[in-house]
């Protein structure tokens, strides 16, 4: 971890209580079911009331938590960053609750609808599918098609309507403006705000502290090169002040943007390095798994990650420039990869 970065708030505040991070900003931490056990929502001063930054997921203890942050304070409105459960899960249930509607950008609602809906591409059938195709075998395909459709348990109901966030809105929160920066890569179209007044950044998922957020291909898009977009749109931050304290959704706050930055594309850059190495001879995305994720795969939710993230950095060597560092060749009904030698 760089030096460069710094953790202004050591405390974590508990389930239900909020912790001051900036003027009129206030941090909450709810649990999370998985590996990854929490998130991070933020509540933003707005004159007689308040925004809300996320959701949480569907989960009876994270309503008790909203219950009581809530406590004597008046939900104007809500902002979520992306589809994903943990942070879109309990829009529908905040609205239903308080009145506040939901805020966000038409690429996340769209998908966040088709996903809960099944509709293909987005659905389970659709990226069991591609999973095969790229050499996943079956007794692992058989424990993600057991899983079912797990997104309706973390985002039960979505909000019938919603106001669309568009790159460059300004909102007025508080007296302050915040600006809508979009990024790419991680979700269709997510959306981070920044506070220049305060030099803040609220990043959601797209810049984390000390992970590496995941960067995923998907059956509905399976030539996207999602790496690219997603290291394009983190060094679009850079223009941003070095000193910016970011809130990103897991981890603590920090500064040290720049720095960060820097390492997650370095962070890629050596991932894209050890698959090449692992090509010399055609390899599917299911077999470089080990390469990318020394540590043991162990479960549905995980392998999904992992196959996602896997054929993400062979899409992204496949279409390097200027010139292709892997090419894909069909073996028996399996895409594989291999290394492209230069002359």
């Amino acid at each position: 971890m760089s030096q460069d970065i710094s953790y202004p708030h050591e405390e974590l505040p508990a389930a239900g209580t909020t912790t001051a991070v900036a003027p009129g900003i206030e941090w909450l931490r709810m649990p999370l079911p998985f590996a990854l056990d929490h998130i991070n929502l933020w509540l933003l001063e707005d004159g007689a009331g308040w925004t809300a930054v996320d959701t949480g997921i569907a989960l009876e203890p994270v309503m008790d938590a909203w219950k009581s942050a809530l406590a004597g304070r008046r939900l104007r409105r809500q902002i979520v960053t992306h589809f994903h459960p943990d942070h879109l899960g309990l829009a529908a249930w905040l609205e239903q609750e308080t009145g506040a509607p939901l805020a966000m950008t038409l690429g996340e609602y769209t998908v966040a609808q088709l996903v809960a809906h099944q509709v293909p591409p987005y659905d389970l059938a659709s990226m069991v599918g591609f999973f095969r195709l790229h050499g996943l075998d079956a007794e692992r395909i058989a424990a993600l098609q057991r899983r079912g459709n797990v997104y309706r348990s973390g985002v039960p109901a979505i909000p019938a309507s919603y106001r669309r966030l568009i790159d460059g809105d300004v909102l007025a929160i508080g007296g302050r403006d915040w600006r809508v920066i979009t990024g790419y890569g991680h979700a269709p179209e997510h959306a981070s705000l920044y506070c220049d007044a305060l030099r803040v950044l609220i990043s959601g998922d797209m810049l984390l502290p000390r992970i590496s957020t995941n960067v995923s291909a998907f059956a509905s898009s399976p030539d996207c090169d999602a790496l690219g977009l997603f290291l394009a749109s983190i060094k679009a931050l850079k223009a941003l002040p070095a000193d910016t304290l970011v809130l990103p959704s897991h981890g603590r706050p920090f500064r040290g943007l720049h720095a960060r930055v820097d390492e997650l594309v370095t962070h890629h850059a050596a991932r894209c390095e050890d698959l090449l190495g692992a090509c010399a001879t055609p390899q599917s995305a299911a077999e470089l798994i080990p390469v990318l994720f020394p540590r043991e795969i162990s479960d549905a939710h995980q392998t999904m990650f992992a196959m996602g993230e896997a054929i993400a950095h062979l899409t992204h060597l496949e279409q390097a420039r200027p010139a292709p560092r892997l090419e894909r060749v069909t073996e028996n009904g399996i895409v594989r990869f291999r290394k492209v030698h230069q002359e």
